[in-house]
């Protein structure tokens, strides 16, 4: 099988370089290529590409912004393999990742499939505890890796896979960002193809963020969830709701306290300390444990807070979801 790996990139040279530097150094023994796809940058990558030239079999591009999922879209149609996997710029990927990709899709082969990520000894403090925030079951009930259902996953566009057969069936991403991904999920599974978690295909993820950008990220992500619920109801899921009714509650155990009852913020109380717990134990330091907390707090109010504005706006005010929310739209690529 003939991979092509798919990376879109956008002002981001020292990423780019972390990550071929990694794919330099793959124990995968079959053919690949690597297509680098310039999303108009200002900071052009080209220059670090061609120094891998010896090391790797790449091909660059350099094309307008219009979002990482047109990109994507982009790269598979110039891409030569049948076979197509799709990474973020800011991952590094272990020297077993695609032997395990092939061994997975040779014991079991499905023509999408999604793995988890990962965080490195040598990510900061900050990017440990966002980590854990975005993958640990206590936070995110395993929605995004590890636990969640492994013949039942929606990929995540960091590290995904899929073959050149969905992807010309479905046209592969929406002009939607974030939330591209799941929609392009779900848009599979109504037509009779399967996803899968492969739990061993994990790659380091960065997550280059601090905490203001990581509530935009979530913010984000909850503000697209209602519009994916209408574009793709037989999906809908009660726990997409959790964030934003752990949002309520904890506001609504706020005011419970001008008239003297304490127990509900006892619980958000407790809550937050098995996180501590958990995440210091995991991660085996008190440091990242204590950073886990304002972490998950603000994953839960950023992305609950988007899902409620998304709800009201769209679910219950009908307007169009590309009206009151245009930045989440990119326009197509020519």
């Amino acid at each position: 099988m003939y991979f092509s790996l798919v990376i879109p990139v956008y002002n981001r040279p020292h990423e780019v370089r972390e990550l071929l530097e990694s794919l330099s150094q793959q124990d995968y023994g079959g053919k690949f290529e690597v297509v680098i796809v310039e999303d108009g940058s200002a900071i052009s990558s080209r220059e670090i590409v061609e120094t891998f030239s010896g090391k790797l079999f790449l091909s660059y591009y350099y094309k307008q912004n219009t979002g990482p999922g047109d990109s994507r879209n982009y790269g598979m149609e110039k891409a030569k393999g049948d076979y197509f996997i799709i990474l973020d710029s800011d991952c590094i990927i272990p020297p077993g990742y695609l032997t395990a990709v092939a061994q997975n899709l040779q014991a079991e082969f499905v023509h999408c499939f999604g793995g988890p990520d990962a965080a490195l000894d040598s990510f900061s403090n900050v990017q440990k505890a966002i980590n854990f925030s975005m993958t640990s079951f206590i936070t995110t009930g395993g929605v995004r890796g590890k636990t969640e259902k492994i013949s039942k996953f929606q990929p995540r566009s960091f590290n995904m896979g899929l073959s050149r057969q969905a992807f010309e069936a479905t046209g592969g991403f929406g002009n939607i960002h974030p939330g591209e991904d799941p929609d392009l999920a779900l848009r599979l599974w109504k037509m009779g193809y399967k996803t899968k978690l492969f739990t061993n295909a994990y790659v380091y993820h960065k997550r280059r963020i601090d905490w203001y950008k990581f509530y935009m990220q979530v913010n984000k992500f909850g503000k697209v969830r209602p519009i994916l619920d209408q574009w793709h109801p037989e999906y809908r899921k009660i726990t997409y709701l959790f964030p934003a009714l752990f949002f309520i509650g904890f506001i609504c155990s706020v005011l419970f306290l001008l008239i003297h009852v304490y127990f509900p913020l006892y619980l958000y109380i407790l809550y937050f300390i098995m996180v501590f717990v958990i995440s210091a134990v995991k991660n085996k330091s008190l440091k990242i444990g204590m950073l886990s907390v304002p972490a998950a707090a603000i994953q839960f109010y950023g992305y609950g807070r988007g899902y409620i504005e998304a709800f009201v706006k769209i679910v219950v005010l009908k307007k169009q979801p590309q009206n009151v929310f245009p930045t989440l739209f990119f326009k197509k690529n020519d």
